[in-house]
């Protein structure tokens, strides 16, 4: 049988979900020779210097080179590599965070789960959640969240996906979280009436949500097919 590696412009999917050493195995299958000798060295420098040294250490400008060396398909991935590999703990994520790009911030998001056993991190969810930026909130809905959030947060958090467009694929454990919550299922029939009431069509993602809730289809909706859009 031939094995066939994954083309190169084919994103690692999950950098969130997935543990670090199957991450770091399935982005080097996906890099060309430069940019596998980049990270190789971006890991070694990492892991040899980690935490912080100065105003600015070595691995944090290796975040901001991610996109360039490794391509735009595969920095998330490659920069929650190099944070991992520099055991960055909640202070030096928190730094990261408050003064790197929003892909840098993304990709911190995406590293909580691997590097936060604490609930410490939350702040950095909570800021995520108030932007309008889809791949923040999308970032900031992963595994982590659904460890540490608050069960309020996490409604709010839902129906700032729903409202902005984030599919609810992205929300981790959300069949878990969602099951038998009376208080979400009441929040997203709320959120229907309002939909349906301003003439606006009612997110496929909430019908399927409210059925994980165990409250079914709310009765506000309509199925008019010339319902506006968001």
């Amino acid at each position: 049988m031939t094995h066939r590696h994954p083309a190169p412009g084919t994103p690692v999917a999950g950098p969130a979900h997935t543990p670090p050493d199957d991450l770091h195995t399935r982005l080097h299958a996906r890099l060309d020779a430069a940019a596998r000798a980049w990270l190789d060295h971006a890991l070694a420098e990492a892991a040899a210097h980690p935490g912080g040294h100065g105003p600015i250490s070595a691995w944090e400008l290796r975040l901001a080179e991610a996109g360039r060396r490794c391509g735009p398909v595969h920095a998330d991935a490659a920069r929650v590599l190099v944070l991992y590999a520099a055991r960055a703990d909640t202070d030096a994520l928190t730094r990261v965070y408050r003064q790197g790009t929003a892909d840098e911030r993304r990709a911190v998001l995406h590293a909580l789960p691997h590097l936060v056993a604490d609930a410490g991190a939350l702040p950095l969810v909570e800021d995520a959640l108030r932007t309008n930026d889809t791949r923040l909130l999308a970032a900031a809905v992963g595994p982590y969240a659904a460890r540490h959030l608050a069960a309020h947060a996490w409604r709010h958090a839902v129906l700032k996906c729903l409202f902005t467009g984030v599919p609810l694929d992205a929300v981790a454990d959300l069949l878990r979280r969602a099951r038998g919550d009376t208080e979400l299922a009441r929040m997203l029939d709320d959120y229907a009436a309002e939909r349906t009431a301003a003439g606006r069509r009612v997110p496929d993602d909430l019908h399927r949500v409210l059925t994980l809730t165990g409250a079914g289809t709310p009765p506000h909706t309509t199925d008019d097919p010339h319902g506006k859009e968001s």
